[in-house]
Parts: structure tokens; sequence; C-alpha cells
């Protein structure tokens, strides 16, 4: 099982680079921001920096979407700074939430983001594709490589990341969430003649690392986790507007704990103490993320391994985000590695 490190890229990006080798120094092999360009420093400019002063990091944002840049824009930033520093980049690529409803404008259809996936990987690639109708090359890219992953929840994002995509990134961590959409991912790629098991499987989530798993410990980890359930709201507040709140073709497990919620106030994105998400309850925070001592965390990996997780990247918007990593360093990481020759 792979690794990595979600941040923001709040002010000072410096900051931000630091963490990222602090990261790689404890065994992480991704390095992900945030993408929202109002909320946050630009991800693009810092991850060139992350990439300098690191040496194998793979480096992207989690997530980009089709709408806030131009694909040919997306596609040649991450051609470029695949040819300075090798292919080190990944695209996490969604319909898009706080980047575009921040401004008042509305995540991109589906529809939209399937011709995005493969017209930013082709260019990216050094292939032609179409854009916008016209066709667009990018003629100095040479060996190019850009492997794209979807973050999706619903059935027809599922299905769309297993007919289009090279990875499927999962935002939160419960275990039969997680078999429920890895199978309908793997089953979408096999209906489209494509290997199932050829897509990487990313599942992210906040992973808050406590000295015991004493009722105070655990409380505390909690509220500094919380705004997770309500980031993840957001995307299930539309499955319901779609599919109704009683659907088949959507777990109740991800949708029932929304019914007491009431707006957004994107000011407060993925941060801890969001004032937006006091609907979301104990019993979810501690599904939908990885609290408590280094061992509950890899117990809890182990069962997100064995069925079919490639990567777990910790979000670490959280007062402990140094001791959150080298406690992964230290303790988890080499217990979720060393069975594959790693450690």
């Amino acid at each position: 099982m792979d690794f990595g490190l979600v941040l923001q890229t709040d002010p000072p990006a410096s900051r931000v680079v630091e963490l990222m080798r602090r990261a790689e120094r404890n065994g992480f092999r991704y390095g992900w921001t945030f993408d929202s360009a109002v909320l946050w420093q630009e991800p693009f400019v810092i991850h060139s920096r992350i990439l300098e002063h690191t040496t194998e990091l793979h480096v992207g944002p989690m997530v980009t979407n089709p709408g806030t840049r131009a694909w040919e824009v997306t596609a040649s930033t991450f051609a470029t700074l695949n040819d300075m520093f090798g292919n080190r980049t990944v695209c996490g690529l969604g319909r898009g939430d706080s980047a575009l409803r921040v401004v008042g404008r509305r995540p991109n259809t589906l529809a939209r983001l399937a011709e995005a996936v493969d017209a930013i990987r082709d260019l990216a690639e050094g292939r032609e594709a179409v854009v916008d109708g016209n066709p667009v090359r990018i003629p100095w890219v040479k060996d190019g490589r850009l492997p794209v992953w979807v973050a999706a929840y619903g059935p027809r994002a599922l299905a769309l990341a297993g007919r289009k995509a090279d990875g499927f990134i999962l935002q939160l961590a419960d275990p039969f969430l997680t078999e429920w959409m890895v199978r309908a991912v793997r089953t979408a790629a096999r209906e489209a003649g494509r290997d199932p098991d050829a897509l990487t499987i990313c599942v992210a989530a906040p992973a808050y690392v406590t000295a015991d798993d004493s009722p105070g410990a655990l409380a505390h980890a909690r509220e500094q986790c919380r705004w997770f359930g309500g980031m993840v709201g957001n995307h299930v507040a539309d499955l319901v507007a779609r599919y109704g709140e009683h659907s088949a073709l959507v777990p109740a497990e991800l949708t029932a704990y929304i019914k007491d919620r009431h707006g957004y106030d994107y000011s407060h994105h993925g941060r801890a103490g969001n004032p937006s998400t006091d609907f979301v309850p104990d019993g979810v925070v501690d599904r939908f993320c990885l609290l408590g001592p280094a061992a509950a965390h890899v117990e809890r990996l182990r069962a997100l391994r064995d069925l079919g997780v490639d990567q777990f990247a910790v979000y670490a918007m959280h007062d402990a985000r140094e001791t959150t990593i080298d406690a992964y360093g230290a303790e988890v990481i080499p217990a979720l590695t060393a069975v594959d020759g790693r450690h």
C-alpha cells in the first residue's frame, strides 16, 4: 500500500513544502493539495517547489476540475512539471466543489468531466485531443506521462471512473462504502473492456494519531476532523437531490447523516472547527476518518487494503500534522508495506 499526504495551500507556501518533505522522509510516496484558487494559494506554483525539494514524491491536486482552467492550460502545466522534474505528477480530477461554488458557478457535468479526462491526459502525453470541438496538440511534449484519477461518489460518476480513469479517488475511509464503491468502479471497467485491476484505488480521509484511546483523546480527534463530514456532505447533498433520500442507487450509509444539514459556509471549508459541520454525528466521523492510536490506523488500513485499496492519502488539516506524519512513518507505513517487500 502506498501513502499520500493531502494539504491545503495556506500561506506560507514554504510550510506546505516543508510538510511534504517531512512526509517523503517518513515514507509517503504522494503529495496532494487542494485546488481552490480563491480560498487558497495557487497549487501548481507550489507543486513546482515541492517537486524541486523532493526526490521521488509524486505530486498533484486532490482535486482539480475541468471548469477552473482551460484544458490545454492544465495539460501544459502538468507536462511542464514533468519535463522539469521527471514524470512525477498525477492529475486528480472531479466535477468541482469549492473552486467553483465559492465564485457562484456550478460543478461541471459528468459529460464534460468525461471529455476532460481523455483530453487532459492526451495533451499532457503529447497526443492530439479535441478541446471545445477543435483538434489541439502540444508539440513540445516528449515522453510525457500523466495518470488521471477521478474522484467520485455517485453511481454515474463511479461508472465514469471505471470507464475512463487510471485511478479512482474515494474521499472517505468507511470499509462498507469503500467495498461498495470499488465494486461499482471495477464493474464499470470490466463492462468497458478494461482490466479492472489496472485501476489504482486511492482512499483519502483525515487521519489523526492519538497517544492513547482514552475518551478525551478520541473526542479531541473527532472535533479536529468533524469538518470532513461536512465536506463530504456537499457531494452527498447533490446525490440526494438527484436520486432522492432513499434511493437504492446510493447506500443509506452515505446519505442518511445529512438530514440535519442546513447550508454550508465555504470560508471554513476543510478546516477544524468549521461551524457548518455541527450536523455531523460522532459515528460518521469515526466511520469516515481514521482516529486513535497508530495500531487502530493499521487495523483499519489492513481492512481497506484487503478490499483492494492501493493508496491511503492522509488529510492533515488538524492540530497534529507533524505527529501524525511521524507516527505514520514510524509505525503505520512499515506495518502496511512490509508484506510487499518495500519495508
